[in-house]
């Protein structure tokens, strides 16, 4: 397993420009296995999405890395998370930040990352079940979404501390574009793309409206 996780840093992660020793000593640290499905173990440390049932998935772990390494958390910020899931990145949040909130949409998958996150007894992390595909309350610091939007709502940008960053992807498959947006002034945003990327898009996001013929 210890040469599974080695191998996933130095042939998936680093060659992806995840250099930031903060983030590489928690991926060695925190054991990825332990948020994968029992039966899906033999694909923890593989460079694809996990699938976790509800239609979602884990996202590839140079993903995670990488979006880790680009918000640059301290420890003193407020993470919304929206997309629970297994609990994975959740954790990694809230080991580099001073609080998470995380919503997940399907209750069931919510009591699976509470369970998956007991051992780690982190005091800063609050689990919700809700939908949260059009925004949440509150003012936060950083923001992830961990599905695809078409496009980005407003609301999330609304949300955002003078400062703050929101990791989105967005766009329609099969090509998507990972975004790291940061508010620079009160209702000004500075957007840099990171990457392409194609993963399942939020439960109940909201579509734009589309010519057909």
């Amino acid at each position: 397993m210890e040469l599974a996780r080695f191998n996933m840093v130095e042939q998936q992660i680093r060659p992806w420009d995840v250099l930031d020793a903060r983030v590489l000593d928690l991926l060695k640290k925190l054991k990825r296995e332990q948020f994968v499905p029992a039966e899906k173990q033999a694909l923890a440390f593989m460079d694809l999405d996990v699938p976790l049932g509800y239609g979602e998935s884990m996202w590839q772990p140079k993903i995670e890395a990488r979006v880790l390494q680009a918000l640059r958390l301290k420890p003193t910020e407020s993470v919304l998370e929206v997309g629970t899931g297994s609990g994975y990145l959740t954790a990694m949040l809230a080991y580099s930040a001073g609080h998470v909130t995380s919503i997940e949409i399907v209750p069931e998958l919510s009591v699976i990352a509470a369970y998956n996150l007991a051992g780690h007894y982190l005091e800063n992390l609050h689990l919700e079940v809700g939908d949260a595909a059009q925004g949440w309350e509150g003012k936060y610091d950083v923001i992830v979404l961990t599905g695809s939007v078409p496009e980005l709502p407003k609301a999330f940008l609304d949300a955002l501390n003078v400062g703050g960053r929101l990791f989105a992807i967005v766009g329609d498959a099969p090509l998507m574009l990972a975004k790291l947006i940061t508010c620079v002034a009160p209702g000004a945003y500075e957007s840099t793309t990171l990457f392409e990327a194609c993963v399942a898009p939020l439960q109940n996001v909201k579509q734009p409206e589309r010519f057909t013929f």
